[in-house]
């Protein structure tokens, strides 16, 4: 995120887009989320550079197919070097395309969506972007299909998604949005916790949810921080499973993330 701003504040006066007349050839990614994105809706020779952590499997759910393609080391340099037309997770928030004289970068900010009608309306924001609109809409049509046909979970109950060092993922989050559409409760809802909170391995034992919701990078205790999910106090309490990278952006590991949850809680006792 330090690199992230260093790029805005050097670039400030040369970042700037309306919509171009043509698909750009030469686009740039600055973050995992706009990765995701570019990777699935551009045309690989429009595709300039990734995030530096555009390879990194517990980051990026499209690290697999980013293989092959430059990665930033040194964004600040690297952007300025390369000359994009087009500049995808630009920090000016979800959606900012900011108008700019003929002949300058155009920029298309992309955060984290944090609900998957946030995510349909990025795939549209980033498809029109790079000038192909219809696999854009290709897309949602797959990932709306494919919600349709979940099967109906047959277990529901209240669920925790519990971190590393007791961090307990709230309302208004992708996570608590992937809750709600298998039937889950967000137990950060019934403890009238923020979006992030710290709950103590006690107060998680009191609030006897149904589920843990864990992410699979901590399934195994490799430091102090994972420990504690392994303690014996909780470890009675059923688990969903999930990669990290399923969740952290959005985008159509959304729809892989929902069909996992809902076979876990379809799954024999």
């Amino acid at each position: 995120m330090i690199r992230l701003l260093t790029i805005a504040a050097s670039a400030l006066f040369l970042l700037t887009g309306a919509a171009a007349p043509h698909a750009p050839r030469r686009i740039v990614s600055l973050n995992v989320c706009a990765d995701q994105y570019l990777l699935a809706l551009a045309d690989p020779g429009q595709i300039a550079a990734l995030s530096s952590n555009a390879r990194d499997p517990e980051l990026s759910a499209a690290a697999g197919k980013a293989r092959g393609f430059r990665t930033l080391r040194r964004p600040s340099e690297e952007v300025l070097e390369i000359r994009p037309d087009l500049l995808i997770g630009f920090p000016l928030g979800p959606g900012a395309v900011v108008g700019a004289p003929p002949g300058t970068w155009r920029t298309l900010g992309v955060a984290s969506a944090d609900n998957y009608a946030a995510i349909l309306d990025q795939i549209r924001q980033v498809a029109r972007a790079v000038g192909h609109v219809d696999r854009g809409e290709a897309l949602i049509a797959s990932m709306n299909r494919d919600l349709a046909v979940l099967p109906r979970p047959r277990r529901g109950g209240v669920a925790a998604y519990y971190q590393r060092r007791g961090y307990m993922t709230g309302t208004g989050t992708l996570i608590d949005d992937l809750m709600r559409r298998v039937g889950l409760t967000n137990l950060a809802a019934k403890l009238g916790k923020p979006a992030l909170a710290q709950v103590p391995l006690e107060e998680m034992v009191a609030a006897r949810p149904d589920w843990l919701i864990v992410e699979s990078a901590t399934d195994r205790v490799v430091d102090q921080g994972t420990e504690m999910l392994h303690h014996g106090a909780i470890t009675p309490i059923p688990r969903i499973s999930l990669p990290q990278s399923w969740t952290v952006c959005g985008g159509p590991a959304y729809v892989q993330a929902a069909r996992a949850i809902t076979a876990r809680l379809n799954a024999p006792r």
